[in-house]
């Protein structure tokens, strides 16, 4: 793993690749979690991380369902919707000046979550949302995945 620093000047000079789990209900919802960091902090956001240097698609998939959802789900089990781009002013750090790039490459699943399960260590709570609601306090980036559900 790298140090503070040193993510962060990969923050400043690359793209970072990732995750995001597009986690479908029957009723047609997306989870989403109040998101606890930058960026995107304050935001509703569905659950997701990067890939780690070296990590293949399919165990970069198994650890972050682990990690994001409290269950270990295999890629297999998901289906790819799209790659999006992820474009932010600002960094994990809150250092000014420095923005993110990801490159999101966005899976579907159709699960049924506990939201009371869930794990707390990026988001302060969790709950479905559908595409008629009021989507003003879901980022952007998460309402992109709406379209694709339907």
């Amino acid at each position: 793993m790298l140090d503070k620093q040193d993510f962060l000047t990969v923050v400043k000079h690359t793209p970072l690749v990732s995750i995001d789990l597009v986690v479908r209900s029957r009723k047609n919802e997306i989870l989403m979690g109040k998101r606890l960091n930058q960026p995107a902090a304050g935001y509703w956001f569905v659950p997701g991380g990067r890939i780690y240097k070296s990590e293949t698609l399919e165990a970069a998939f198994l650890r972050i369902t682990e990690t994001e959802l409290g269950t270990a789900h295999s890629i297999e089990n998901a289906l790819l919707l799209n790659a999006f781009t992820h474009l932010y002013d600002n960094n994990f750090a809150n250092v000014p000046g420095i923005g993110t790039h990801y490159v999101v490459l966005a899976y579907q699943l159709s699960l049924d979550i506990d939201r009371g399960k869930l794990p707390q260590q990026q988001h302060c709570g969790y709950r479905w949302f559908a595409d008629h609601e009021d989507l003003d306090e879901v980022h952007v980036n998460s309402q992109a995945y709406f379209p694709y559900l339907r």
